[in-house]
């Protein structure tokens, strides 16, 4: 197709509204998109079993889970970057030192270390996801692409200084997102565009949070949404409505691209 973009979107502040419902102008805009010939991918950092409904609605077949450490081009995965064994069993032997709880995810389920905790409640709970299951030897045996850890902000700095092969990435204020070092969305973005043929001058980006900005800096054709952090939005070349007044579709109307 001539012309043909590429588009990398965001999940949560991006295409699901502040009560985790995806706008009736977003899913038009998307399958638009799709339809005209356009490739639509997902860039997030939930697990891929957490958005397979809103794949198949939306008729996506390709996505960067997990931060970009576990990505999958139209249907075959291509990217596998699991988080280090050793290291993740340091960490949880220092984090249940500090009454700090884990939750350990690959790309078909995630288990709690321990059997309930209230702050994995209230953080996985605004994913509207109950509390995972009980299982503290999952990372056993298993390739583990991302963990949270359960902490308030003032202690960052502990596991920042500590974990040289881990970045840690806050999504919650009880909560940070464990991925590789280095991974971000924006490694993934790029190998896909590459498996494509495309260029930079071809890529839109929509996001919202600080785990999209390495994402959002990569594209010269980056959008924020109007409901994003601050860091996103100095990082972005446009900055659109909120998601839940149609920022999609603004964004995608004032580019030209609908």
């Amino acid at each position: 197709m001539k012309n043909r973009k590429l588009f990398f979107f965001d999940i949560d502040g991006t295409l699901l509204d502040h009560d985790k419902h995806l706008p009736a102008s977003t899913e038009a805009a998307v399958k638009q998109l799709i339809e005209k010939g356009h490739f639509v991918a997902i860039a997030t950092g939930r697990a891929p079993f957490m958005f397979k409904e809103l794949r198949e609605n939306l008729g996506i077949t390709s996505y960067l889970s997990f931060n970009g450490q576990y990505g999958v081009f139209e249907g075959e995965p291509i990217i596998k970057k699991p988080l280090d064994k050793d290291e993740l069993a340091r960490l949880t032997v220092e984090a249940t030192k500090r009454d700090h709880p884990l939750v350990y995810m690959n790309e078909r389920d995630m288990k709690a270390n321990i059997p309930y905790h209230p702050q994995i409640e209230t953080s996985i709970g605004t994913l509207h996801f109950e509390h995972p299951d009980y299982d503290p030897a999952f990372l056993e045996g298993r390739d583990i692409y991302q963990s949270l850890i359960f902490f308030a902000e003032d202690e960052d700095h502990f596991y920042i200084d500590n974990y040289e092969k881990f970045d840690f990435v806050r999504w919650h204020e009880y909560s940070s997102d464990v991925v590789p070092a280095g991974g971000s969305k924006a490694n993934g973005v790029e190998t896909m565009m590459n498996k494509l043929g495309m260029t930079k001058e071809d890529l839109y980006v929509f996001g919202d949070g600080p785990n999209d900005i390495e994402m959002i800096k990569f594209s010269p054709n980056s959008v924020a949404m109007g409901n994003g952090v601050d860091q996103v939005k100095k990082a972005a070349s446009f900055v659109t409505k909120d998601v839940s007044d149609d920022g999609i579709v603004y964004a995608l109307k004032h580019l030209g691209i609908l």
